[in-house]
């Protein structure tokens, strides 16, 4: 996934009263694919489901979630395979794992859904190329991972930048990383100093993506719940899915975890520390 920053909007024209008026059938759809996703159900059986023809069902399921009902059915399926394969799963065994018919499909999945095939989690990142480094940020020591097509991660050291890299290293072990701290004080320039647009490569799922573009849509100095994030993107009972999209979040500041709260108002958890969260969070609020 190649990205810029930018804030995000609903889709333009579909109104709230119609997202509400088409919540029951879409909540009918999505557990129909969350049972079936396996059996790789058709656009009929799934509009079926939810009790509307196959046209009107396809334009209302994409707007109301998102991304099409056979992107959603292929994230399922991605979700499992990759479960599959960092469970020891050998590539065709992640293939049936997740109700594809071999590993050519699988390819496609995983070029889809995470821009690295499945070869390349098997091989955990061997081929791939990075440019990594440190650089100094309002909040520590920044530690970025830059991938050709733009900024993949951004963490902090803590308490070194060695322990801020490995966060990084651990996902591909067997890439290839290059120290540039040079091109890290670029890059933190055009994040922390607002000197240009900064261009995202994600690795991500889509429903990963899904909550990211919720959590750009909080503005500096207001913060949100899990629980409302989970309204926004899905249904109030997807907060612990929530909550690990949140969780797995690798471009940290930019992409803005740190504004979401526990429902009481609680800062919880954040990667980083709490300490490093609630310095951003006054950070942001003395400048709002």
């Amino acid at each position: 996934m190649t990205a810029t920053i930018v804030k995000f909007s609903p889709e333009a024209g579909y109104r709230l009263d119609e997202a509400s008026r088409d919540y029951p059938r879409i909540a009918a759809a999505l557990a129909f694919l969350g049972e079936r996703w396996r059996d790789q159900p058709d656009l009929e059986a799934a509009a079926r489901a939810a009790g509307l023809s196959p046209h009107h069902f396809q334009r209302v399921f994409t707007r109301w979630v998102g991304v099409s009902p056979k992107r959603y059915s292929g994230a399922l399926a991605h979700d499992a395979a990759r479960a599959a394969i960092d469970d020891g799963a050998s590539v065709l065994d992640a293939a049936f794992e997740a109700g594809l018919s071999g590993p050519g499909r699988l390819h496609d999945l995983f070029i889809a859904h995470e821009a690295a095939t499945p070869g390349d989690a098997r091989r955990r990142g061997a081929g791939l190329s990075f440019t990594w480094g440190a650089a100094p940020s309002p909040f520590g020591t920044a530690v970025l991972l830059i991938a050709p097509r733009g900024l993949s991660s951004l963490g902090f050291a803590d308490p070194d930048v060695e322990t801020g890299f490995e966060d990084f290293r651990r996902r591909w072990p067997a890439a290839t990383f290059t120290r540039d701290d040079g091109a890290a004080r670029d890059w933190a320039a055009r994040i922390f100093a607002g000197d240009g647009p900064v261009p995202l490569a994600l690795y991500g799922t889509p429903w990963q993506r899904q909550v990211w573009r919720a959590l750009l849509a909080i503005p500096p100095g207001a913060t949100t719940s899990y629980r409302a994030i989970a309204e926004q993107v899905c249904t109030p009972k997807a907060s612990r899915a929530v909550g690990a999209a949140v969780g797995a979040n690798p471009v940290s500041w930019l992409i803005p975890c740190h504004r979401v709260l526990a429902s009481d108002g609680r800062l919880t958890g954040y990667h980083w520390g709490v300490a490093r969260k609630r310095a951003m969070l006054a950070w942001e609020a003395a400048r709002a």
